[in-house]
């Protein structure tokens, strides 16, 4: 039994979705054929079901770095091979607008938790065939929604405090957007011998310059979410394992 995922690593698919929100986890496994629960403990709750004829997993890791590394390396411990982030994200580029797409292509350690586990050279990368995958799926969607590649940031505050946000700096630098669990996915999964990738569904402006009124809960959000599952499902049993 994985202990803190309650799962029975016999009923856990070699190919898996994650995203934070339990709800959203649930939401994605309603679309697979035969879906069913599999575990649930804390904000970890576990689905799995078909999906085109292949057997996947969906599963929530909840907010930010620590817990969601946990949930990773409890899959790598139970036998998954591939994992693919399903999230939200801030965008640092006025052209990604809210609603829109982001294929991460690395991403940038500002979070707390790799730092315990890597070197500072360490790079985040996520596995290149999951990217292209990734960017397959998309295009074969026949361009519903604008889809970026490029750099992400992982960063563990929401909320500020007294000390600035980095976003001037790595707005500069050219990364794209902005959330909080990417980087320890590309990490342990390179650590672990996963393959990784992360699409993020944009909800609005990270940067205070660019930023209009947040409010994620539109009808454009909504649809990039709904989008990037079934783009994230398509690349996932197309990767080769």
């Amino acid at each position: 039994m994985l202990v803190n995922l309650q799962v029975d690593p016999r009923q856990l698919p070699k190919r898996v979705i994650v995203c934070g929100d339990p709800k959203r986890a649930a939401a994605i496994a309603s679309r697979l054929d035969g879906h069913r629960p599999i575990g649930a403990n804390r904000e970890y709750h576990s689905f799995a079901g078909f999906w085109k004829g292949t057997e996947v997993g969906v599963v929530s890791h909840g907010v930010g770095a620590p817990g969601a590394a946990v949930c990773f390396e409890q899959l790598a411990k139970g036998g998954v091979q591939a994992i693919i982030r399903v999230g939200t994200a801030g965008s640092y580029q006025r052209e990604i607008k809210p609603g829109s797409l982001v294929i991460s292509t690395s991403a940038v350690r500002q979070d707390g938790l790799t730092s315990q586990l890597v070197p500072p050279g360490f790079p985040a990368v996520p596995d290149r065939h999951v990217v292209e995958a990734l960017v397959q799926a998309a295009s074969s969607r026949n361009d519903r929604l604008p889809v970026a590649e490029g750099m992400t940031l992982t960063l563990d505050v929401f909320y500020s405090g007294v000390l600035e946000f980095p976003h001037k700096l790595y707005q500069k630098a050219g990364v794209l957007a902005v959330e909080m669990e990417n980087t320890a996915l590309f990490v342990i999964s390179s650590l672990r011998g996963v393959k990784a990738g992360a699409i993020l569904a944009i909800d609005g402006y990270a940067d205070a310059d660019l930023q209009e009124e947040y409010n994620p809960h539109t009808e454009e959000v909504a649809r990039a979410v709904e989008e990037e599952a079934v783009i994230a499902l398509d690349a996932l049993v197309a990767v080769e394992l």
